[in-house]
């Protein structure tokens, strides 16, 4: 795409626009997209104003919210291009790109959408941030029970153009609850005169518009949708999520939690166009925060000076000791966030999953106090217990670390992501350093 964005910003400075327009029809909107992304601020405005009005459309949805943004404040001196622009986006996408600006800038754009599209607009900002009511569109087709398949599909001919899918119809009764919802396949295989109730089984699956985003997440992983219909407190149907927008939720939600394992305190979305003090904000307060708590990791150690000047070989195994705890603790958690996040483990599994991970990782810790054990008989063998024994609770205390941390901040209404492995690394060396010199001390003492 880039030999493309390259021929098209050279007919751009060459003024070709019939050549140019001529190009433009032979190449699809997810192209397209790609191609804008590669131009520069003033080039990516007048190919996208040389596009036609529906591929325009299809065209900008696709585009980063940073680009659409950009092209939006370029294109606002023009307020009848904006207007025309935002009035045929879907409510959905028109949504997602308007809760990503300023509350200002987003105002200003909300006043020039049409009566109609305004009153959408401010229905579905209305919701709270990051909850199914942000994600869904009023475009639907519903129809009443009453009706034959024969106005069934006149119906959904006369009004199904704006529906952001024609694979679902949903059933509803006079008050606008929701009844049903039927496959198009079973409308369209069924006999004319058959009445829509004589098909429905009142059975189906329906998100609430004040749950969370990530609930739609499971719900989809559950259930073999294209989309889900949107209800409120009381039933009534009130708009759609489609399968595509959730998945844009899921990748956004998958890249903030890898992030935020990493201790990173919000997700970068792309870091070659964030700019270096941003990159520095996000990163500096955790860290800081880490070097701070391996100051214990310090004084542990030095209240063990002793020990270490009787035995200075304690210190070669020193650092291969702790890090394993802090792997296993890193493994343990991320095994814990992601079951956590889909669905798969709740609060109340915590007991059932401490007494398995006590016995997972003890034979993990066996398994390496043996390696370890070999390397001792040749490094040191006079503290071959100490190591193994050391090895063997370092893994069990870092897999609990690991399984323990996600549970507390969930029960503290926190991310579990934020339990991230450099805070459970440094948890497991303070414990890791403690346990090896407090079994070094006791065993020299003894002995």
């Amino acid at each position: 795409m880039i030999e493309i964005a390259i021929k098209f910003r050279d007919l751009i400075k060459e003024r070709s626009w019939k050549q140019l327009r001529r190009e433009l029809e032979e190449i699809d909107a997810v192209a397209l997209a790609e191609i804008i992304e590669e131009l520069g601020e003033e080039d990516d405005v007048i190919l996208f104003r040389l596009l036609p009005r529906k591929l325009a459309k299809l065209t900008f949805q696709l585009l980063s919210y940073d680009k659409q943004e950009q092209i939006v404040t370029t294109m606002a001196k023009k307020a009848s291009r904006v207007a025309s622009l935002l009035n045929d986006l879907d409510p959905d996408d028109r949504t997602a790109f308007l809760e990503e600006l300023p509350g200002s800038v987003s105002q200003k754009l909300i006043l020039l959408l049409s009566p109609e599209e305004r009153k959408v607009a401010q229905t579905l900002l209305g919701y709270p941030e990051n909850s199914i009511g942000r994600l869904m569109t009023p475009d639907y087709v519903a129809v009443r029970s009453d009706y034959t398949i024969e106005q069934t599909i006149r119906h959904i001919r006369q009004f199904g153009h704006d529906s952001e899918t024609l694979n679902v119809v949903y059933i509803i009764d006079d008050d606008w609850r929701l009844v049903d919802d039927i496959r198009i396949r079973e409308i369209l295989l069924s006999r004319p005169e058959q009445k829509i109730s004589e098909i429905v089984d009142n059975r189906f699956v329906a998100l609430n518009a004040f749950d969370d985003q990530e609930t739609a997440i499971r719900v989809f992983q559950d259930h073999d949708r294209v989309a889900l219909p949107v209800t409120d407190s009381e039933g009534h149907l009130i708009g759609i999520v489609t399968f595509d927008d959730v998945m844009d939720v899921a990748e956004e939600e998958a890249t903030e939690d890898f992030q935020k394992f990493g201790s990173l305190q919000a997700a970068v979305l792309n870091p070659l166009k964030a700019g270096i003090v941003y990159l520095y904000r996000k990163r500096i307060i955790w860290l800081l925060a880490l070097v701070f708590m391996n100051i214990f990791s310090g004084a542990a150690i030095a209240s063990f000076e002793n020990v270490i000047q009787s035995m200075v070989a304690l210190v070669f195994f020193l650092p291969l000791l702790i890090d394993c705890s802090g792997n296993a603790g890193a493994q343990s958690a991320t095994l814990m966030i992601r079951s956590l996040a889909t669905g798969d483990v709740e609060m109340k599994d915590w007991f059932k999953l401490i007494g398995r991970e006590i016995s997972v990782s003890f034979l993990l810790g066996v398994t390496m106090a043996i390696g370890v054990s070999l390397v001792a008989s040749f490094r040191a063998p006079e503290i071959i217990l100490v190591v193994a024994s050391t090895m063997v609770l370092t893994v069990m205390v870092g897999s609990l670390i690991g399984l323990t941390l996600p549970f507390i901040f969930t029960r503290l209404r926190l991310d579990p992501a934020t339990a991230s492995a450099p805070l459970i690394t440094s948890i497991a060396d303070i414990t890791g350093v403690v346990i090896y010199f407090s079994i070094a001390s006791w065993y020299f003492s003894w002995k």
